[in-house]
């Protein structure tokens, strides 16, 4: 971990109850066994925020349509990893779950390379960086018109007539 503060937070979000592997740290050394949690709910603090940490959190459900409805119904997610073989699965969970970015049978890796945006949306953090997509984030663009001072067209201006609304239409023909 990247601090005390970091190392004490992921620890409080370890229930020692749940944990299935792991679940063991060092504070001297701020290291953290990768723990995986069972039989979490949603209601369990590890479920309440943003692990940033070597933690698994393992919800089950019956049906793929409760896991989407489970993910839709929080905030969005800066990641989503999906396990899946099942192309039509795969497919509700691109079309329908909001989400920053993700990989489909892996994770992390979308991190990795350069030509593939990385960030969030809503609370996850707003655009698109690494590499070009960097500099477009952080990047404002002007949209600016700009014409001649030396002819201004009155159909433009109050009071509407119906012959301002005839010229008007035939020069946006």
């Amino acid at each position: 971990m990247i601090n005390r503060r970091h190392f004490d937070r992921v620890m409080g979000l370890i229930d020692p109850a749940k944990v299935v592997f792991g679940g063991k740290g060092d504070a001297e050394s701020l290291r953290i066994q990768p723990t995986i949690l069972d039989g979490v709910s949603p209601d369990d603090p590890v479920m309440q925020e943003e692990i940033f940490g070597p933690v698994l959190p393992v919800l089950t459900f019956d049906h793929v349509e409760e896991a989407l409805a489970f993910v839709n119904a929080r905030p969005h997610p800066l990641a989503l990893y999906l396990f899946s073989e099942d192309r039509a699965v795969q497919q509700l969970f691109l079309r329908r779950a909001a989400f920053g970015g993700g990989c489909i049978n892996d994770t992390i890796i979308h991190l990795a390379s350069s030509r593939m945006g990385f960030g969030g949306v809503g609370a996850s953090g707003m655009g698109s960086y690494h590499g070009k997509l960097s500099f477009d984030t952080f990047t404002h663009r002007k949209s600016i018109v700009q014409k001649s001072t030396w002819m201004d067209l009155p159909v433009r201006y109050a009071p509407y007539t119906a012959k301002k609304d005839a010229l008007l239409r035939l020069f946006l023909r």
